[in-house]
């Protein structure tokens, strides 16, 4: 596994496509997939109102790009970093596409699926992803805090 100073820089990129998402009015998650060699393969950004799609969440969108960039639907060897924790239907992607490590920042508690309300990845679905849960933790949480903040105010 990598350094955290390592997960921290993919982290980062992550967090950017989370910022972009909020400046289009989408809650701010953002994830990118990274390949056995460190190269990103997959981006992706919440888009369920642009595209008015209950499936357009980020991790969603970079699985795809990912298998499309592979060539291949297991993404086997690679890591994928998200800002938020991943919902039932993400994690049930990350289980499907195979991707062995999942690293996210902020917890969720309404509907995280790694660990916060339940964790799929401990059933018995064959495959079971290594999770690494706070990274940029406090950077994430902010972002989304000052999203709904303002959505409030």
């Amino acid at each position: 596994m990598l350094c955290r100073e390592k997960q921290e820089e993919y982290m980062t990129l992550a967090l950017e496509l989370a910022r972009e998402a909020a400046s289009h009015g989408e809650v701010p998650v953002g994830c990118i997939i990274v390949d056995s060699a460190g190269e990103v393969i997959g981006r992706g950004q919440n888009r369920r109102r642009e595209l008015s799609d209950a499936t357009a969440h980020a991790e969603i969108e970079a699985i795809r790009q990912s298998c499309a960039a592979l060539g291949d639907w297991r993404l086997e060897g690679c890591t994928m970093y998200v800002t938020l924790e991943p919902c039932p239907m993400c994690a049930g992607a990350i289980i499907n596409s195979r991707i062995p490590v999942v690293v996210y920042g902020a917890r969720e508690p309404v509907s995280g699926s790694c660990g916060s309300v339940l964790n799929l990845f401990w059933e018995n679905y064959g495959h079971r992803p290594e999770i690494h849960a706070g990274v940029l933790e406090a950077d994430c949480a902010a972002l989304l805090r000052d999203f709904f903040r303002c959505r409030r105010d």
